[in-house]
C-alpha cells in the first residue's frame, strides 16, 4: 500500500528533509559571553556558547568537551581576569573564532571599625 502512495505522488510535492549532521550552511557563532563583565575572585559567573552548522566546537582554556550546540551555558570560576576564545569548526572545514574577557578583581580591603576618640 505504502509503494502504491508513494508512486501516485509527484517528486514535486515531496517534503525535503535535511540530512542529519550535515552542513546547512556556513559556520557561526551565535552567542558567546559571560553573564557580567567582572567578578571578584572566588565568585562564579556563567560563560554561554551557542554555534550552527559546526561539526566541532572547542573554548580556550580548556574547560570541559563541549557539543555543537545553539545555546549552552557554563559555570566558571576564574583566578585572574580570563580571555576565553571560541573556536568553531564547520563541516566545510572552515573555522571561526570570537573571544571573550572576564575581569577578575581582587577581593575588596576589609574596611577598619571606626575608631571613637571621645
Amino acid at each position: 500500500m505504502a509503494a502504491a502512495w508513494a508512486v501516485g505522488m509527484a517528486p514535486d510535492s515531496w517534503v525535503r528533509v535535511p540530512s542529519v549532521g550535515g552542513p546547512h550552511g556556513p559556520v557561526r557563532i551565535l552567542r558567546f559571553y559571560a553573564s557580567t563583565g567582572s567578578i571578584v575572585r572566588g565568585d562564579k559567573a556563567q560563560l554561554c556558547y551557542g554555534v550552527a552548522n559546526a561539526k566541532s566546537v572547542r573554548i580556550s582554556p580548556s574547560l570541559q568537551p563541549l557539543a555543537p550546540v545553539a545555546n549552552r551555558c557554563l559555570e566558571i570560576v576564574p583566578e585572574r581576569t580570563t580571555h576565553y576564545t571560541i573556536l568553531a569548526e564547520g563541516f566545510d572545514g572552515d573555522v571561526v573564532s570570537k573571544v571573550v574577557t572576564l575581569v577578575v578583581e581582587s577581593d575588596p580591603e576589609p574596611r577598619q571599625p571606626a575608631v571613637d576618640l571621645i
